[in-house]
């Protein structure tokens, strides 16, 4: 490996961790607003899809503007969404501002997660491990923003987001200052030139469909087990807080060990083992009765999930380039929409315990679409 790809590796990794308090923070922030501005619950949702919105969309921004303009000045332009989005959040209350605002922060959200896959990809020797280290640094940011956030409101009730601002800044400033690709595919000295054979690859499509229920399954357990846990009495009060906490603190450790300790030989095997363990444990966590029994399930749960998404984009391989992940991360994410909202429909008609067994789908398809990948990987040897 290279100097300039240690560089822009190392770029990958801590743009990647103040993405992680960046991007968190928002679902602290949205609820500091609610609470000042009194807020409905519409519009509170509103300023979250729009977010969601912006992040879908930015994967495809980087995809068209990176072949236009090149890399570098296309993750400048939408990497100052962060700064300039949280800003608006310090200063205004108008909810028209406010929904551009979130919206900014979801276009550098998904701009970061972009970037930093292609920079950290494209520059690594071992793809599977480096992919999975940078997103322990994602976790680490994850995990320090509630305390970071809790710090700077003791002080002053604008200061969240006036600080979150700044770090938005400082990672603007480092995309800056480092050595980006001039072009569109994010490897230094590629031709710029835009292969679109990923699209006539039917195993990119599965892993776009593992990473649609990943991001499912996840973001569901997210949003929903904290009302989920409180309804059903078995955690509350300031506990029940903690639970996202503790998702990141398994995520984190669990990345950690795949990216450390573990020797990766069949990558997409690897998978199936974490989709199988996500299954089961997913069946306990839905059946937890007492406090301990939930968090240990939960625990177990964010442990088996935590290195499903970066393996899963690591089997991309060659064909990873901002293109490519401007086609994948944005799709794949629409999971992360449509299974909360489906979750809440189900939850009205019949009951949240329904709405949450119905989660079990698309943990049964991470297990189902990485034996699809194994078994092409078995026939293409």
């Amino acid at each position: 490996m290279t100097s300039l790809d240690s560089h822009l590796q190392r770029t990958g990794f801590f743009a990647f961790f103040l993405s992680g308090i960046c991007a968190i923070s928002s679902g602290v922030v949205v609820s500091l607003l609610q609470e000042r501005f009194g807020f409905s619950f519409a519009v509170t949702g509103t300023l979250l899809s729009l977010l969601s919105i912006g992040n879908m969309l930015a994967g495809l921004l980087s995809g068209v503007l990176g072949e236009k303009a090149g890399m570098r000045k296309t993750v400048l332009l939408l990497s100052i969404g962060y700064p300039l989005g949280y800003g608006l959040m310090c200063r205004f209350g108008a909810v028209g501002i406010l929904m551009a605002a979130f919206f900014l922060v979801g276009i550098a959200k998904g701009n970061a997660l972009n970037t930093c896959t292609v920079l950290v990809g494209n520059h690594s020797d071992d793809r599977p491990k480096s992919l999975t280290k940078m997103h322990c640094f994602y976790a680490a940011g994850a995990l320090l923003c509630p305390f970071l956030l809790s710090a700077l409101s003791a002080v002053s009730p604008v200061l969240p987001e006036a600080g979150i601002a700044l770090l938005g800044l400082v990672l603007w400033l480092l995309f800056l200052l480092a050595k980006l690709p001039t072009d569109n595919g994010g490897r230094a000295g590629s031709t710029g030139r835009t292969d679109l054979a990923f699209l006539r690859d039917p195993g990119f499509w599965i892993l776009t469909a593992l990473l649609f229920c990943q991001n499912a399954a996840e973001q569901s357990v997210n949003g929903w087990l904290v009302t989920y846990f409180r309804s059903e009495g078995i955690l509350t009060g300031t506990l029940s807080a903690y639970t996202i906490t503790i998702m990141w603190g398994a995520t984190l450790l669990g990345r950690l060990l795949v990216a450390f300790v573990l020797r990766i030989r069949n990558l997409f095997r690897v998978i199936a083992v974490m989709g199988l363990g996500c299954t089961v444990l997913y069946l306990f966590l839905v059946q937890a009765k007492t406090p301990v029994a939930a968090v240990l399930a939960l625990f177990a749960f964010a442990f088996a999930m935590s290195g499903v998404n970066p393996l899963a984009v690591a089997g991309v391989g060659e064909q990873m380039s901002a293109v490519s992940m401007g086609v994948m991360l944005p799709l794949s994410g629409i999971g992360a929409i449509v299974m909360p909202l489906f979750i809440g429909v189900l939850a009205d008609k019949i009951g949240l315990r329904a709405g949450m067994a119905a989660n079990l789908a698309p943990c049964l398809g991470i297990l189902l679409f990485s034996l699809l990948m194994v078994r092409r990987s078995r026939a293409a040897s």
